[in-house]
């Protein structure tokens, strides 16, 4: 993720600290510094317990990204920010079952924190820990019981809040993985999509009377989201229902391994295409990709005459026509490139795969189904 510094690497995934990160630090040592009257002594009390907490944060997200990795679904890294931790996993499973453990076992480890903190507190002897009472009126003191109160208290509500139906936190993935059992992955994401964005509302309504822009944020998360994650299933159900062949451009230009830049600037300027699949003369099976970004940049240090195979890149994803084009649609975004050769067996050219083909093919589906369901 941009912005953000690397801290350490558990389990092949990397833990990162976004630059923000800073200004909850700051926001808390000015909060519990008023708040307890300590000055500076409760500024640092407040920095403490803030970077305590989000310990916490990272094994929550360690318990969705550790239960992923037992599905042998890849997790890229996880990032702290002020409003919290994000585990970017590569993909959320269709399998009920799967996503509903993936999704619970964040809250989880939040419980069983609370209980060890609690646990301890009972061995000490902490008043703090004795009632709820005495916890919530420690929570603010700056001592070893009022953190310990703290970071009990706060890992309990951790739990419950994410508990929360409101799609796409832990609790509106559960309720999609529950409602998936018996309705379906789409229709399941349909009414957790509706649920999430109306709690968003009641979030953002009470945020506002309360005067609390924390919950006013949180509701801008929730309702963007939920919405984006709504779109990504519409458009993956689309996809995964046609074929390469379907959206692919048959006999696209090609250039030669041997082929000076010139030409590729002509066919750039000329055709519609900016993305080429490379051949060597007398052969169809594909050898590289220029892309129009690997044009650009070679001519920053290259003249027009240097061949194609100076520039192009010869590691790229190839598909087949008869996979699903939600498939080549993935490895686009995983290899960062708007155009993927369509090779046969053999790995010679049979046509070229674009982000704009895939979405005209998408705007076309989508319209065939929607008239359909009209008809």
């Amino acid at each position: 993720m941009n912005w953000s510094i690397k801290l350490f690497r558990v389990k092949n995934i990397d833990v990162r600290v976004h630059t923000t990160f800073v200004l909850i630090l700051i926001w808390a040592a000015y909060r519990w510094s008023v708040s307890t009257g300590e000055g500076w002594m409760g500024a640092i009390f407040g920095i403490v317990a803030t970077l305590l907490l989000f310990v916490s944060v990272t094994l929550h997200e360690f318990g969705h990204s550790l239960q992923a990795l037992k599905f042998n679904i890849p997790v890229h890294d996880i990032t702290l920010m002020p409003m919290g931790g994000l585990a970017r996993i590569e993909e959320m499973p269709k399998d009920p079952g799967k996503e509903f453990r993936i999704a619970i076992a964040g809250p989880l480890v939040n419980f069983i924190i609370a209980g060890v903190l609690f646990g301890i507190g009972l061995l000490l002897n902490t008043r703090a820990i004795i009632s709820l009472d005495e916890l919530y009126s420690s929570m603010g003191q700056v001592s070893w019981s009022g953190l310990l109160a703290y970071l009990t208290m706060t890992n309990l509500l951790m739990g419950l809040f994410n508990l929360i139906p409101a799609y796409p936190m832990d609790g509106g993935r559960i309720l999609r993985a529950s409602l998936a059992k018996k309705l379906g992955h789409s229709k399941a994401t349909s009414i957790a999509v509706n649920v999430g964005q109306s709690l968003a509302l009641l979030f953002g309504l009470w945020g506002f009377m309360s005067g609390s822009y924390t919950l006013v944020l949180i509701a801008i998360f929730v309702w963007m989201g939920a919405g984006q994650e709504g779109k990504d299933t519409v458009v993956k159900n689309v996809l995964s229902e046609m074929k390469i062949s379907q959206a692919m451009t048959r006999e696209p230009q090609i250039l030669r391994a041997n082929d000076s830049l010139s030409k590729a600037i002509d066919l750039t300027l000329s055709t519609s295409q900016s993305d080429f699949p490379v051949t060597e003369w007398g052969s169809n099976q594909v050898v590289g990709l220029l892309c129009e970004k690997d044009l650009l940049k070679g001519l920053q240090t290259h003249d027009q005459t240097t061949p194609v195979r100076e520039v192009m890149r010869t590691t790229f994803p190839t598909a087949m026509p008869e996979q699903p084009l939600l498939d080549a649609h993935k490895n686009m975004a995983k290899g960062k490139i708007r155009a993927m050769p369509v090779v046969d067996d053999e790995s010679n050219i049979v046509g070229l795969l674009t982000i704009t083909d895939i979405n005209e093919a998408y705007r076309l589906l989508s319209f065939e189904q929607k008239s359909k369901q009209q008809a």
